[in-house]
């Protein structure tokens, strides 16, 4: 006799998807959502901190349930890559599925390349690849392009916190970087090639950081799906407040905790200005901000 399957459990926390070439992350999102089907409830919620592009590997961090409500906090983290940039030529799209624009034999050395690094560092300014998502009008700006329409995009300043070219060849120089959220590396890769002399496109991108979901905990759909076939899901999924884990605790007993889940505020007369997790034991009940001598929620939790 063949045994029951398990009822759908109620999973609240977060998954760290190594994204596969190839995939959007709305794709990666629905795929998780086939391989999570037969242990989720029916109609829960689904989603991803940060969006990678189908050319883009690595880190893609998926929300379950209660999860969901703190993908905006992943949004904002500092995040980073290893990307290969090639010179030579420069692509519509500044990365390789764009056609070619326009050519340079101008090659730079190490030396070259090490000298340029500086300027990139610290607050800049940078204009966003025309084929991206932001939007023109109500447009998205690749629709705009694709469209054959002028797109022209505002500067934005974002933070390069470090970027180490790794290894080259003659044709392509690999670099590693930790940036701000809003930073475009096919932007980064072709503002480089620019300042050098020359042209060049991103060739290959890998997101090793989103906040503090690494390559070293990221799980492949593959082994996911092998999880949830053997009724052992939970060993993929990271905790709610794994994602926040630059967010200060601040215990409440379960008085408090009654009174945050009904919206109401608490005295904050001790605590330092900021923002914080409330947790009554080892649940989390709410985002809250310190402010004014109180502590009102940002983002309430039903984790009960």
């Amino acid at each position: 006799m063949t045994a029951p399957s398990p009822a759908p459990a109620k999973l609240h926390g977060w998954l760290n998807i190594d994204k596969p070439l190839g995939m959007s992350s709305g794709q990666v999102v629905a795929a998780c959502k086939r391989i999570l089907r037969p242990v989720m409830p029916k109609g829960w919620k689904i989603g991803h901190g940060g969006t990678l592009d189908p050319l883009a590997t690595g880190v893609l961090p998926i929300a379950l349930g209660e999860a969901t409500k703190l993908t905006g906090y992943i949004l904002d983290a500092t995040k980073g890559y290893d990307f290969t940039l090639r010179f030579g030529e420069a692509r519509s799209t500044d990365d390789g599925e764009g056609e070619v624009i326009a050519t340079s034999d101008m090659r730079p050395g190490e030396e070259a390349i090490r000298a340029a690094l500086p300027r990139f560092l610290g607050e800049i300014e940078q204009v966003p690849p025309i084929y991206s998502a932001l939007k023109v009008d109500g447009e998205r700006a690749y629709n705009l392009a694709r469209a054959g329409e002028t797109v022209e995009l505002k500067a934005r300043r974002i933070t390069i916190h470090r970027i180490d070219l790794v290894d080259m060849s003659a044709d392509e120089a690999r670099f590693s970087v930790l940036c701000s959220k809003g930073t475009y590396i096919r932007s980064l890769a072709r503002d480089i090639a620019q300042a050098l002399g020359t042209v060049g496109y991103v060739s290959a991108l890998r997101r090793t950081k989103a906040g503090p979901f690494t390559l070293q905990t990221a799980i492949l759909l593959d082994n996911l799906d092998r999880l949830v076939q053997d009724h052992q899901p939970e060993q993929a999924l990271l905790p709610v407040t794994a994602g926040l884990d630059d967010i200060p605790a601040l215990a409440v007993d379960p008085r408090e905790a009654l009174l945050l889940r009904q919206g109401q505020r608490l005295d904050g007369t001790s605590l330092r200005p900021g923002t914080y997790m409330a947790m009554d034991g080892q649940t989390p009940v709410a985002i809250v901000e310190a402010i004014a001598g109180q502590v009102r929620v940002l983002r309430g939790l039903n984790l009960t």
